[in-house]
């Protein structure tokens, strides 16, 4: 077999010094620039981290692109700085007015949501944005055990930019809880939020992991087939060892480090590895408390199955319909009711623009289990006026027997974490600025 396929990923190492939250800022970086990690290996035990990653773009080549390169470098070269301290404390004042001045251009209204799912909720909620005099900049929805975590970027369609009056903000918010409450049972868990997010803010998908943690919808993932999650104890150390067995997919990393990041664990050491569209990944983490004393039964139960959760969170299922058009107040709106009016339900979607372009992916069923009918393509395109494309093999819906996740992996990644951080430390580059 011939084996011209395969390109050698391109290996990032950084060496820094540790702080809080500063692992995820890095997965962040390289996940939003849509590079896959194929491979890492992680050490920051004391105040100093060593992190090693494999990536490679979108399609699995080699990054062969200079200026993005580049782009990689600045980027982790900024994460590692951050929460440095200027010596100049004038000039430290005057970049933190100029900072205030450009929070307030970069401001954006967001409507924030952890509701019970049901078929039609996005088409309702989006037709009431539209004749309130609200456009959607940008979207983001997760559905996961019957809940679904929602985030809209809103700007008033009479005058762009955020949304400043107190009363309008309130009134939008009342109207949309009257829509999540008008089909819902007394005494449902329902959050909607309408609110003002500056620069700085918490990153989109990890406020999505959030919004659905503090929703609690880990606790239905006991029976969860698609993820292996096993938690040990390394007493001597005061380590927990975490060993997650996953189908492979991108931002599963970013996806795992959230949920580690925000239940408060520091990962010590890290080793991630996929192959044949599994990903292996073993995690040696302490609480953040200070104490090496480890957690109880209960917590790390709790722990388990909000790692099955972040990753069963973005899995997609359905039929996967992309559409770029033209932007246009209402698209949203338009879009989901031609999905509603044919009784389907969406699974997943997120939307934003490329300069006057919407672009954005719908991942839609159908509640009777049957497969999409692929007429709804045509009655997109006529909604949006744009092109819609569909795809029926997205790899994250490929089916997979109990056997191959339970599968155990015919060596430890810790064993080899060990070895691999050894012999970097010795030769260990930092990206430099």
């Amino acid at each position: 077999m011939s084996n011209t396929w395969y390109q050698k990923p391109m290996q990032i190492e950084v060496d820094s010094a540790n702080r809080k939250g500063i692992l995820l800022e890095m997965v962040q970086v390289l996940t939003d620039l849509d590079l896959i990690i194929s491979k890492s290996y992680i050490s920051s035990d004391g105040g100093w981290c060593m992190d090693v990653f494999h990536v490679t773009d979108e399609a699995g080549k080699k990054l062969t692109d200079e200026t993005l390169m580049l782009h990689i470098q600045q980027e982790l070269c900024a994460t590692r700085s951050k929460g440095e301290i200027s010596r100049d404390t004038e000039l430290a004042s005057q970049k933190g007015a100029q900072a205030q001045q450009q929070n307030v251009a970069m401001e954006n209204t967001a409507l924030e949501m952890s509701v019970t799912d049901r078929a039609g909720l996005l088409s309702e909620l989006s037709a009431v944005l539209v004749e309130l005099g609200y456009s959607v900049t940008s979207a983001t929805a997760w559905t996961h055990n019957d809940r679904v975590a929602c985030i809209i970027f809103l700007e008033d369609a009479s005058s762009p930019g955020p949304i400043s009056d107190p009363k309008r903000l309130g009134l939008v918010e009342e109207q949309l809880e009257n829509v999540v409450a008008a089909h819902g049972e007394t005494g449902q868990k329902n959050s909607v939020r309408v609110t003002t997010l500056g620069t700085g803010r918490t990153h989109t998908e990890r406020r999505l992991h959030q919004l659905m943690y503090a929703d609690r919808d880990y606790e239905s993932c006991r029976a969860c087939d698609r993820t292996h999650v096993s938690v040990g104890r390394c007493e001597d150390k005061g380590y927990l060892v975490v060993n997650v067995r996953s189908r492979d997919r991108p931002k599963l990393l970013f996806d795992t480090v959230c949920v580690l990041t925000d239940m408060q664990y520091v990962v010590f050491h890290a080793a991630i590895s996929s192959k044949r569209s599994m990903a292996d990944q073993e995690y040696f983490i302490r609480h953040c408390k200070g104490s090496l004393a480890l957690p109880s039964e209960s917590e790390t139960e709790e722990l388990t199955l909000c790692l099955i959760a972040a990753i069963e969170r973005r899995v997609s299922r359905g039929l996967m319909v992309d559409i770029r058009t033209e932007n246009r107040m209402g698209l949203l709106s338009n879009v989901t009711r031609v999905f509603r009016e044919n009784g389907l339900s969406i699974s997943r979607f997120e939307i934003g623009t490329e300069g006057e372009k919407a672009v954005g992916s719908f991942f839609v069923t159908d509640s009777s289990g049957e497969q999409v009918n692929p007429n709804i393509v045509e009655l997109v395109r006529q909604a949006s006026g744009g092109s819609v494309v569909t795809d029926h093999k997205s790899p994250h819906r490929v089916r997979q027997s109990q056997s191959d996740i339970e599968a155990k992996p015919k060596f430890s990644l810790g064993s080899l974490l060990w070895s691999r951080l050894e012999r970097l430390s010795g030769g260990f580059g930092p990206i430099r600025s």
